[in-house]
């Protein structure tokens, strides 16, 4: 799902991580789109479960596999983006085998990051770009932040995302799914709608903070 506007306009790249078909999450970034494309945005979609790839990085950044074409196409998507969207459930704690094989596969040294030869540094390679988790959970969303300090967005904002040069990273978290009442869904999707309207807007202000919705 793609909706390409002109270069002038924000460029935002959603990406869905839920292996699970029709998901919550794939509403979620349905609404999030529609409320971006509003406001002019360009907007390209990636619903992991529909590409064709290795999740397994089968021998670490020793070498580099060979990538799928639709891993190809996905780093195209990255590049051309300014502003990335990643809608996932927590499981365990943190995200889907999915969508962490998907980060283990696409974001390798000498696309994301640069390592250097002779010290422990390294070159951010995807700065330019600013990020938002929308994370959706079973648990009370106050008891993933108190209880489980809010690991699964730990580890997405700075040991992938951050560590890549993208930021700021902001963060929806939106729990007890398991029971909701369509009342209490549709009105996430209609927040998810406010936020891609605010977030895709030409002159729109950095992403919202953690805690905002």
């Amino acid at each position: 799902m793609t909706g390409e506007r002109s270069e002038s306009c924000r460029r935002i790249l959603v990406i869905v991580g839920n292996p699970a078909r029709k998901s919550y999450d794939d509403a979620l970034a349905d609404a999030y789109v529609a409320g971006a494309r509003a406001v002019g945005a360009g907007t390209r979609m990636l619903r992991l479960r529909e590409l064709t790839f290795d999740p397994i990085l089968h021998e670490g950044y020793r070498q580099i596999q060979e990538l799928e074409s639709d891993l190809r196409w996905a780093q195209a998507d990255l590049l051309w983006s300014q502003h990335l969207v990643i809608v996932y459930p927590v499981w365990w704690g943190s995200v889907p085998a999915l969508l962490k094989g998907f980060l283990d596969r696409v974001f390798h040294p000498g696309f994301a990051y640069r390592p250097h030869d002779n010290d422990p540094f390294f070159d951010k390679l995807l700065t330019g770009r600013s990020g938002h988790l929308v994370a959706t959970s079973d648990a009370p969303a106050l008891w993933v932040r108190l209880a489980y300090r809010n690991c699964d967005a730990t580890m997405m904002r700075r040991a992938v995302l951050q560590f890549c040069g993208i930021a700021p990273v902001g963060l929806t978290r939106i729990g007890k799914i398991r029971g909701s009442t369509p009342e209490y869904r549709a009105g996430w999707l209609e927040r998810l709608r406010k936020l891609g309207a605010r977030q895709g807007a030409p002159l729109s202000p950095a992403p919202l903070p953690v805690g905002f919705l």
